[in-house]
């Protein structure tokens, strides 16, 4: 259940940097730093879950769309810890282009360690408990 808020804080990061890019309001800006700080602290009790499912379990280590999926959201959360570091600087240079490009890869990386999440979750059974799953 912690993965939903950083996921959440990126997207929103995505859509208060383009709503940055169109008015030029520092507020923005702003706005995309604290979303971006909220999502790395969640998303570094996510990661120590995370990684205590993906090295419990030597099953879940063999399915491909674990390893996209854990491969993924590091590229993902070390884009992000870079990402916080532009948006620590002053005005414009804060946002364009680099924090927008930065904030748009790292959506687009959690997209397919979504799908692969869900993959894992709905077609392996994983984090499911075995008189669960329908």
């Amino acid at each position: 259940m912690l993965v939903p808020i950083p996921v959440v804080c990126f997207v929103g990061t995505l859509v208060t940097d383009i709503a940055y890019w169109y008015t030029a309001n520092m507020q923005w800006a702003n706005f995309s730093a604290w979303l971006l700080s909220v999502g790395l602290i969640v998303s570094g009790l996510a990661v120590v879950a995370g990684l205590i499912d993906f090295f419990g379990d030597r099953g879940i280590r063999r399915l491909r769309p674990a390893w996209i999926h854990a491969g993924g959201n590091a590229v993902a959360l070390v884009l992000s810890i870079l990402n916080i570091f532009v948006h620590s600087r002053d005005a414009y240079t804060s946002v364009v282009p680099t924090g927008l490009i930065l904030s748009a890869l790292v959506v687009l990386i959690l997209l397919v360690t979504g799908w692969n999440g869900a993959a894992l979750v709905h077609r392996y059974g994983v984090g499911v408990q075995s008189g669960e799953r329908a």
